[in-house]
């Protein structure tokens, strides 16, 4: 295995150190880096191999980079680790997900003060009895900048709060489908009970590779609807525009720069 790992480059982000800021900005979707990328200065694509693009630019002067993680658990953790290696030390998620505590509509933003472990990837970094935390700075930039950006009405709103991480996305939309119906039924209203915010698939990982490697890394998250809404016959409408949860990162981000030039 060393072979494939001692070239400079990263094996599957195809990037050296000194191609990647300090702070990285993630998604899921390749198509979406760009769409980050929108926002920095001087915004330059850097590599792109399988599920990940890379875009590097500047916010406040400083050097950053916008990066796609592909879908799950899996190839966030190798994306986060091989960012790492390339000197990022503050990580944040942007993505969608689906809502589950009832007061979280479509077109709210989620800040995810923590992850249920839902996932198989982060059991291969903490004890199972370790929970997957993010990082308090982060969390407080995300929430100063979402308190920014939404004008707090439903459907403009923002949550601070756990939210779920798993692995089947059918698992969570179709779980009567499943084997194991009954398990992930009984896992999901148990969560409902403790105000779970909703439900996606990154941040477990992603806040478990941040603590293993000693690292920052938070997660804002676009509701794009409420199945628990909908269950109710609650207004629930489908958002799916993502540019609110990446300007809230974004603007995070320059939060943390700021913060951090300061404090040095």
């Amino acid at each position: 295995m060393s072979g494939i790992l001692s070239d400079s480059k990263q094996f599957h982000l195809q990037i050296s150190e000194g191609d990647a800021g300090k702070y990285a900005i993630l998604c899921g979707d390749p198509g979406r880096v760009p769409k980050i990328a929108e926002y920095f200065e001087s915004p330059v694509k850097i590599a792109e191999n399988r599920e990940y693009t890379i875009y590097t630019g500047f916010l406040e002067g400083e050097k950053v980079t916008a990066a796609s993680t592909g879908i799950g658990g899996p190839s966030a953790a190798i994306c986060a680790e091989e960012l790492i290696k390339c000197g990022v030390h503050t990580l944040i998620r942007t993505g969608t997900s689906g809502g589950i505590r009832e007061d979280v509509c479509g077109g709210d933003l989620c800040i995810a003060s923590a992850a249920v472990r839902d996932d198989g990837t982060s059991r291969e970094y903490l004890p199972i009895s370790y929970p997957a935390v993010a990082d308090f700075d982060v969390c407080t930039a995300l929430s100063a900048a979402a308190s920014e950006l939404c004008s707090g009405k439903e459907g403009d709103a923002f949550h601070v709060g756990a939210v779920q991480s798993k692995d089947s996305f059918y698992g969570e939309t179709n779980p009567e489908t499943m084997p194991v119906s009954g398990e992930l039924m009984a896992r999901w209203e148990a969560y409902k009970k403790l105000g779970c915010l909703t439900s996606e698939m990154e941040c477990s990982a992603l806040f478990s590779v941040a603590l293993t490697r000693g690292v920052r890394a938070g997660g804002v998250l676009l509701a794009i609807w409420n199945v628990e809404r909908s269950k109710s016959g609650a207004e629930s409408p489908v958002v799916l525009d993502t540019d609110k949860a990446v300007r809230c990162a974004v603007l995070a981000t320059k939060k943390l720069i700021l913060s951090d030039r300061k404090n040095k």
